[in-house]
């Protein structure tokens, strides 16, 4: 490689500096040059006595090596080549990380991501802060797995990283032509079967690059693209909120009838929905109606099931263009493209379990009450009405990343690196929605049969596939439009010295100009009041095989199916039916705006490494301070106002200090403390006080909505680091690490109600005024605590074919509290009480069993995650406002088969033990998924078969 850096020779100072081109603001590539190289006495020795590890232990072994030599506390994924990473994006790559927790596993693939609890990482591609359209993030279940290098988690931070994300930072880096020695080509074709969705889906990529010696210096090319389509299917049941009910024989003077369920706010019923713990369960409780103390049970008002059909395809490409002129300099422009492109189909079958007549059931109504509680279990309700609604929802995203790096080394021990990058994305989506109604019918409901799961039936299952038993009901046709872009420029410069306490000063500068708008469209209609199989043919479509057979309840049912219609044509035939509904056709169809921020995020820092000999090893320590300055300028639209503009300017600096020690007890075993300060920024969309309004889809009296809040501050962590590593062979070492996160402005939602009339829902029986609305506020401080262990040992002393066995996983421990407030009905905080952070499991941990030897290498990994308070509801009904998520497991298998040492066969197995997604009630000690249980997700078991090479 022509580029060759002056590494000084501190390691805190080479955990910094990078071995190819160097960017801007971030922790350097620290572990480039020892990514692959370990010390093992049975691995091949190369030209020069380098000794490498390649194949699975390599990467293994490659990310406990970065881990050794950074400053920082970092946890990495090494891939060795292309399409050697045995996942098919980066979330589902970072399960097996330490601290790292991934959830919602709907679609095929895992999307949500946290580190340390903490949901908010900042994502950025080669050192460079990325985003989706309009937010603040990057989806990173967008990045292929394929065009990964190596990924890097920052658990702590320095002066020279971007100051955004409590959580902490994943930086994804991708390959460039000055890494080979000279031609490569490499590449893998996969197909991979989905068992809920019964597709196989391809996953192919090829990567392209050369190097060339000429009169100018050294010139490389790279190319590397790959795709993947993903066809898919999420099948979800779901037993409703609780509300409350008369009891078979209500008092005189309540107004009530057997078994009525009882409305809030009607009569003078007195009961607020949305309290923390939910009404009382205890047998006799009361409500006080119309000034009667009136007992009352607790049951389900609905069943749900949803069947969604997607597609899913994601291209992808890199391109990198280098030239280093001189061992000194390296100049890299580079292009990274993303795109996303979705369209899906929800059969939705929603069934009301909440009437309390008996006609036309002559039984009447029966019931079975949990033990020792007021809530029902199971129950024949008479007359229930129901609806089905053919969704079709398609989601469409580009990313570009254009970036210009150059890289010199100055004089004997200096640097400076700068690094410019415009980035662009634009996301488009559509929802396109037809309700179809059925007449009343006999329902026998238990809400909990066994595992969480309802069952259910009804007097006449004929009626669920017979398009003619099917009113044309409502329409839903509305979509968004966001756009974002981004220039940023980078500059750092640092001098080093290799004696004395001082070896390093560095210091950098960091402009970042975003903007970003958001549109939305939206117009509906009510029923056309014909059958649904008048239609015609291609109108309606049938699902089958529901639930996989593993619930007793229907598995198949009829509804509109938008994907068949002439969109043009059913508007127009909605228009004719609803006199003075207006829907607008394809054509004229316009989007208007609802926000639009710019940003500029000015940052400088300075930071200095030095090093002093205590107790005859070195101590060495990193301390510095980032300035940053934050202007922003604002508009948003009142959808209620014809649009009306409002226009808001904010502006925020800080001062965020930073301080590691690194000392080594002895050559193997290292100490390091990290503090550091991090900002949480608000996302764009909730500084945005537009209110997006949803009608009373369930008829339980009011809507609801949610809003922005124009003066969000910034979310302000002080983070605290000790870590204990004890690398006790050449390839295996053990860690422990303590941590601390203080944090003040947390952002929660408050709810309240509102009345919010002349809205612009459409005119159709969920219309409403009244509304819960939510809106995020910095009403919370809190802290988050925990432990982390982690293992890698490859034993050097196992005999013949065990040669090459070797373990590596880690454990999370967590404790986390935060304060939430209280409100009134007025929405006003009156006081507060505390809660767990949301999405943080207080045990988590990962086991991978891996095997290289010869040709022959192979991984069998297992995660586990315990059960974690997901979200708060938005306070609508008499069930604990806790959304739970009860144990996340996964059993993942991967087998690799090198026939040559340029062809490999791969298999790929995900979620072995077809592990479920479950959900239910709590709050305090009040809810469990027993008498709670709430929704189960079947998550996808997959299958992969696949060819690579690389020469």
């Amino acid at each position: 490689m022509a580029f060759k850096p002056i590494f000084l020779r501190t390691a805190s100072v080479a955990a910094l500096v990078l071995a190819a081109p160097a960017f801007a603001q971030t922790t350097a590539e620290d572990a480039t040059q020892t990514t692959t190289t370990a010390y093992d006495a049975d691995a091949d020795v190369q030209e020069g006595g380098e000794i490498v590890v390649t194949g699975v232990r390599g990467s293994i072994v490659g990310a406990l090596n970065v881990r050794r030599e950074a400053t920082q506390i970092v946890d990495s994924i090494v891939a060795e080549d292309v399409g050697k990473l045995p996942d098919n994006n980066v979330v589902e790559a970072l399960q097996r990380v330490t601290g790292i927790q991934v959830t919602d596993r709907a679609g095929g693939e895992a999307a949500t991501i946290s580190i340390r609890g903490l949901t908010d990482p900042l994502t950025t591609l080669n050192g460079r802060n990325i985003f989706t359209a309009a937010g603040t993030s990057f989806a990173l279940q967008d990045i292929s797995a394929n065009l990964v290098k190596q990924i890097d988690v920052y658990k702590t931070r320095s002066a020279d990283q971007i100051e955004t994300g409590l959580a902490g930072q994943i930086d994804v880096k991708t390959r460039r032509p000055l890494d080979f020695d000279g031609f490569a080509i490499s590449g893998l074709a996969r197909g991979i079967y989905s068992e809920l969705a019964d597709e196989i889906n391809p996953n192919v990529a090829l990567l392209v690059s050369n190097r060339w010696e000429t009169g100018i210096g050294d010139i490389g090319f790279l190319i590397n693209g790959s795709y993947t389509r993903t066809k898919f299917r999420n099948q979800n049941l779901q037993a409703g909120a609780m509300v409350p009910f008369a009891t078979e024989t209500p008092p005189a003077g309540s107004g009530l009838t057997p078994l009525e369920r009882i409305f809030p706010g009607d009569r003078n019923q007195n009961w607020t929905p949305g309290l923390d713990a939910g009404l009382p369960i205890a047998p006799g409780s009361t409500l006080n109606i119309n000034g009667v103390d009136t007992p009352y049970y607790l049951s389900r008002d609905a069943v749900i099931a949803s069947d969604l059909y997607g597609k899913r395809e994601r291209p992808a490409v890199n391109a990198a263009l280098q030239w280093a002129p001189n061992d000194r300099s390296v100049y890299t422009a580079e292009v990274f493209y993303t795109g996303f492109r979705q369209t899906t189909m929800n059969s939705l079958h929603f069934s009301f379990a909440d009437w309390w007549g008996s006609i036309p059931n002559p039984a009447g109504s029966s019931f079975e009450l949990y033990e020792g509680t007021n809530i029902i279990k199971s129950r024949r309700a008479g007359a229930v009405s129901g609806f089905n609604s053919g969704d079709v929802a398609t989601s469409k995203t580009d990313s570009f990343v254009y970036a210009l790096n150059g890289a010199w080394d100055v004089a004997d021990r200096g640097k400076i690196t700068a690094d410019l990058t415009y980035q662009t994305s634009k996301n488009k989506t559509s929802f396109f929605a037809i309700r179809t109604d059925r007449g009343p019918l006999d329902l026998d409901i238990d809400f909990n049969a066994g595992g969480g799961l309802p069952a259910y039936s009804f007097g006449n299952q004929a009626v669920l596939t017979d398009a003619t038993a099917w009113t044309v009901g409502n329409l839903f046709d509305n979509g968004t439009k966001s756009e974002g872009s981004a220039l940023t420029f980078m500059l750092d410069g640092e001098y080093g010295w290799d004696e004395g306490f001082l070896r390093r000063i560095k210091a950098g500068f960091r402009y970042d100009n975003r903007d970003a708008d958001s549109f939305v469209r939206d117009q509906g209609a009510g029923g056309l009041g014909v059958t649904l199989a008048s239609l015609g043919q291609g109108a309606s479509f049938t699902n089958k095989g529901f639930f996989d057979n593993q619930a007793d309840i229907p598995t198949s049912w009829v509804l509109a199916d938008p994907r068949g219609m002439d969109k043009d044509a059913i508007r127009t035939q909605y228009n004719a039916a609803n006199p003075g509904t207006n829907l607008l056709l394809s054509d004229q169809l316009t989007f208007g705006r609802v926000f639009g921020i710019n940003e500029i995020n000015t940052a400088a820092y300075i930071l200095a490494d030095g090093e002093i000999d205590l107790f005859g090893r070195p101590l060495q320590i990193q301390g510095g301070v980032r300035y940053v300055a934050i202007d922003t300028d604002y508009d948003y639209f009142d959808r209620g106002n014809n649009f009306a503009r409002t226009s808001v300017s904010t502006g925020s600096e800080k001062f965020l200090p930073s301080f590691t020690a690194r000392y080594g007890i002895t050559n193997n075993l290292r100490l390091r403390f990290n503090y550091g300060e991090t900002l949480r920024r608000p996302n764009f969309g909730d500084l945005n006080p537009n209110r997006v309004l949803t009608g009373d889809l369930s008829r339980i009296g009011f809507g609801t909505g949610s809003s922005g809040t124009a003066n969000l501050r910034p979310t302000h962590s002080k983070n605290m680091d000790l870590a204990l590593e004890w690398y006790f062979e050449r390839n295996s070492a053990i860690y422990v690490t303590g941590f601390r996160r203080e944090i003040e402005g947390l952002v929660v939602p408050l709810t309240i109600r509102e009345v919010i009339p002349n809205n612009y829902l459409p005119r159709n029986e969920t219309y409403t005024e009244i509304f819960n609305i939510t809106r995020p506020v910095n009403a919370s401080n809190g802290v988050l605590k925990g432990v982390e262990v982690g293992l890698t040992y490859f034993p050097s002393y196992l005999p013949g074919p065990l040669d090459g066995l070797g373990f590596t996983g880690s454990a999370t421990i967590l404790d986390s509290e935060q304060t939430i407030p209280v409100t009134n009905n007025e929405g006003e905080i009156v006081g507060s009480t505390t809660s767990s952070f949301f999405g943080v499991s207080k045990f988590s941990y990962n086991a991978t069993l891996a095997y290289d030897k010869g040709p022959v290498g192979a991984r069998l990994s297992y995660i586990w995650r315990k059960g974690f308070l997901q979200s708060n509801e938005g306070r609508s009904f008499a069930n604990p406002i806790g959304f739970w998520r009860q144990p996340e497991k996964s059993l993942d298998l991967q087998l690799t088969w090198n026939v040559t040492d340029d062809i490999g066969l791969t298999f790929d197995a995900v979620n072995l033990t077809k592990a479920k997604q479950q959900n239910y009630y709590r709050f305090g000690d009040v809810g469990n998924p027993e008498q709670f249980n709430s929704s189960t997700m079947l998550i996808d078991r997959t299958f992969a078969l696949g060819v690579r090479f690389s020469m």
